[in-house]
């Protein structure tokens, strides 16, 4: 029996493009995108790009300055369950330039930076009142959830959002702040 080299080939060939042509259609459509449109429809949200791979899910953010960062945090681990699974969530929110909400902030890091390797939360709140009385037109709020502190900086129209772990990074101060 003598196998013919051009049919074998192309039905390989054609099976690896069903194959993995289904598998990134499947991806896109039924996981991916219900995601993200979902994500986009919530409340605070101005725009949302994702990446899912297998280990994790990550959300590029654009959020409106008055978003309350913490729920909405807890609203996609909530609704998104199912998708994470056990898979890891990062959130990349995009920046918001200000000079001044990044002078402010690094006004704050030390204190806040202080409380954090303490553990002790309630002195973000301090840290975060004191600012707000000697910054004018300047509003911050922090949250927290078992993970991560969340702080809110506005300035009018403009507002800064950051995450900080509630563990200990290895090497530097926080990834995204």
């Amino acid at each position: 029996m003598k196998l013919r080299v051009v049919p074998v080939v192309v039905s390989v060939v054609a099976s690896a493009v069903l194959l993995f042509g289904g598998w990134f259609a499947y991806q896109q459509w039924a996981v991916e995108n219900p995601f993200q449109h979902k994500v986009s429809q919530m409340e605070g949200v101005k725009g949302v790009q994702t990446s899912i791979t297998p280990n994790q899910v990550e959300l590029n953010l654009d959020l409106a300055p008055d978003t309350d960062f913490a729920g909405l945090v807890r609203q996609i681990e909530a609704d998104g369950k199912k998708l994470l699974g056990s898979r890891e969530l990062k959130l990349t929110i995009k920046d918001q330039k200000s000079e001044k909400l990044e002078q402010v902030w690094q006004g704050a890091l030390f204190p806040i930076a202080q409380a954090m390797e303490n553990k002790q939360y309630t002195e973000i709140t301090a840290a975060l009142e004191q600012l707000e009385a000697s910054e004018a037109g300047i509003s911050a709020k922090a949250d927290m959830d078992e993970k991560n502190v969340y702080i809110t900086l506005t300035d009018g129209q403009i507002s800064k959002f950051i995450i900080l772990p509630r563990t200990a990074q290895a090497i530097g101060v926080w990834p995204n702040a």
